[in-house]
């Protein structure tokens, strides 16, 4: 893979979200928001917070997927640049010499999905990857779920802090060590598989090293032997925190997934009635109706992959933060993603089955008490067995998403696709909807 690396950066991921959490309140204009996200998304390259397309980058480098190094050095510049010359020849290289051959199927294994998942952890990484490294596992042969995830952030430290978990941007990150200082930490630490293949020809000790230019000529050297800047890099020594955050929800509600790297520890739990909606937009317009006091969980359905297929729900951000920082508890219950979004309002995304599919969230009614503890790893409705088991499951107004816009392409897409836990793929079709599909008894 040959990334293009992040946008140098603007305006401060911090200016940015005060900016949008302001206009939420109504006490910025759209004017000002506009300039703020303007002076945010200003360049080539990816954003500069440590959201999906970052993380992924991680992801890829703990897999031995990059050149040593790739992915956070800007677009536009001389080492970008020669960088990519550099992948290019070893595709060459390999391809017309048949020297160190690696293909992704020879790269690839449960040691390389292993990585990826204690890298994801350990940096803090986005929340999406719970969907899609599940699915880059299955299309290489190899089936993990949330209870991997889970596992392996509770023993993996957290040794970076990047926006949204910290003040810093990844510019800063890199600047800091990088993916070459996490590696290393990570490798000395025997958390990491070393001997993994990487495509460059070496394993991930050599995928840990430092490119740079020597005049016109590109050379590795070692990562830093020390962090730049331990508020924003740490060694495993001492972490941030001895988990890495991402855990797996369980309970009558099914399963979901939350992520807690910057959630304050005293938010991490909430007891309160549910207020439900069948968007973001919804709730958004309660909130600016005044609809919206005391302590309550946002429960979002209809959001899921068979639903509408999954849009971002960071819009509901600046909106919960505003409400938690005016001294309400609030948390979010949804099927639908918020990726490293999420931030420090306490949010079970992802929840499986979804209300399309039938799943327990449809089942959740106005002002259900509901529990989500993060540490407990457990959300439920607090309601008698014989009440909930007597509901009907309300999959919600979905019309809007099925005409229009080319979502008629997509009906066969809806129809087929797996659950989050699976990757949200339609890929990898389950045998039991295929069975009932073709009338077959499984």
């Amino acid at each position: 893979f040959v990334p293009a690396g992040p946008m140098p950066q603007g305006l401060t991921n911090k200016e940015k979200a005060a900016v949008r959490q302001r206009y939420a309140e109504g006490k910025a204009t759209r004017e000002e928001l506009l300039d703020a996200e303007a002076a945010s998304y200003h360049a080539p390259g990816t954003c500069t917070f440590y959201g999906t397309a970052n993380s992924n980058q991680t992801m890829m480098e703990a897999m031995g997927l990059h050149m040593p190094g790739t992915a956070f050095v800007n677009p536009g510049t001389p080492l970008r640049d020669a960088l990519t010359v550099a992948a290019a020849e070893q595709v060459l290289r390999v391809t017309a010499l048949g020297e160190a051959y690696r293909p992704l199927c020879r790269t690839i294994d449960e040691r390389a999905i292993v990585n990826a998942m204690v890298a994801l952890a350990a940096t803090g990484g986005s929340t999406n990857h719970a969907i899609h490294l599940v699915a880059m596992a299955r299309a290489a042969g190899v089936l993990i779920d949330w209870n991997d995830l889970d596992e392996l952030s509770r023993v993996t430290p957290l040794i970076v802090r990047a926006y949204p978990n910290g003040a810093a941007d990844v510019n800063h990150f890199h600047a800091a060590g990088g993916i070459g200082f996490v590696l290393r930490e990570l490798i000395d630490a025997g958390l990491v598989h070393a001997d993994i293949p990487c495509v460059h020809g070496g394993d991930l000790r050599q995928q840990a090293m430092e490119p740079y230019l020597d005049g016109t000529a590109l050379k590795w050297r070692d990562p830093p032997k020390a962090s730049l800047d331990t508020s924003v890099v740490r060694t495993v020594a001492e972490p941030f925190d001895q988990e890495g955050g991402l855990r797996r929800l369980e309970g009558n509600l099914g399963r979901a997934i939350v992520k807690i790297s910057a959630v304050e520890p005293q938010f991490r739990r909430i007891d309160a009635p549910a207020r439900v909606f069948d968007s973001q937009d919804a709730l958004l317009h309660a909130f600016k109706a005044d609809e919206l006091r005391g302590d309550f969980v946002a429960v979002i359905r209809g959001q899921g992959p068979r639903a509408n297929g999954m849009p971002e729900l960071h819009k509901l951000t600046p909106t919960m933060a505003a409400m938690q920082d005016r001294g309400q508890r609030v948390a979010l219950l949804t099927d639908g993603r918020m990726s490293g979004a999420s931030g420090k309002v306490l949010s079970a995304i992802h929840v499986t089955p979804e209300a399309s599919d039938g799943g327990a969230i449809g089942r959740i009614r106005e002002g259900d008490r509901i529990v989500i503890d993060s540490e407990a790893g457990t959300m439920d409705a607090i309601v008698s067995e014989a009440e909930w088991n007597a509901r009907t499951p309300q999959a919600g107004d979905l019309s809007a998403n099925r005409h229009g816009m080319g979502r008629e392409l997509f009906a066969m897409m809806r129809a087929q696709v797996g659950t989050a836990e699976q990757g949200g793929s339609a890929l990898f079709l389950d045998e039991d909807k295929v069975h009932a599909a073709q009338g077959v008894r499984a």
